[in-house]
């Protein structure tokens, strides 16, 4: 169906066409719309429950750093799906992930380019990162290679953690670890039926 352009006139004898609006479409590539979030990103806190303790799996980064599967917020995708897509890729996690991040942290991380007003320092950017918790089933070959999935125990996760790093950065990866303990036990904990 097309729609035909409709007249106006202005009072003085002078008739306008109007044309419906159209809106216009600007596409996107994804590295794109990637930059455009570049400071949200997600993470999958995977865990299992091995002789009654609970164990976390950490991945290795470039630099050799122990961190979460974490990366960039996918267009098209909820929090939850990305951060089980990180899991998957950079871990080969098969599991229950939570829809709902239960606990959100702060990065901050160098851009390399520097403040032309004050030569001498780097510029910083922060990155939120929202964490959610995934149950892990089973595990295959990460995907990304040089990741080497580890599993340890929550005091270890966080020792493993903190390596290397900032003391405001590592306060808050281990503040994420004893979230995801407590969150944890609140799930495993039995429900009391009354009658």
């Amino acid at each position: 169906m097309h729609s035909a352009p409709m007249t106006a006139s202005a009072g003085n004898g002078v008739s306008a066409v109007l044309r419906p609006h159209l809106p216009t479409v600007k596409s996107f590539r994804l590295s794109q719309l990637r930059k455009m979030r570049e400071c949200e990103q997600v993470a999958a806190v995977c865990y299992r429950i091995r002789d009654g303790e609970i164990e976390f799996l950490l991945v290795r980064t470039n630099s050799g750093h122990w961190t979460f599967p974490k990366g960039k917020a996918e267009p098209g995708l909820t929090h939850a799906q990305a951060a089980a897509l990180e899991a998957f890729e950079e871990a080969g996690v098969h599991g229950r992930m939570e829809e709902a991040s239960f606990a959100r942290y702060v990065r901050r991380k160098r851009s390399g380019m520097r403040d032309l007003a004050r030569s001498d320092k780097s510029l910083e950017k922060e990155i939120a990162i929202q964490a959610h918790l995934c149950e892990v089933s089973r595990l295959e070959a990460p995907q990304e290679e040089y990741r080497t999935p580890t599993w340890f125990s929550a005091r270890k996760a966080k020792r493993r953690l903190c390596e290397d790093r900032t003391a405001d950065f590592s306060a808050e990866l281990a503040r994420v670890v004893d979230r995801a303990v407590s969150r944890i036990a609140r799930l495993r904990k039995p429900v009391s039926v009354s009658r």
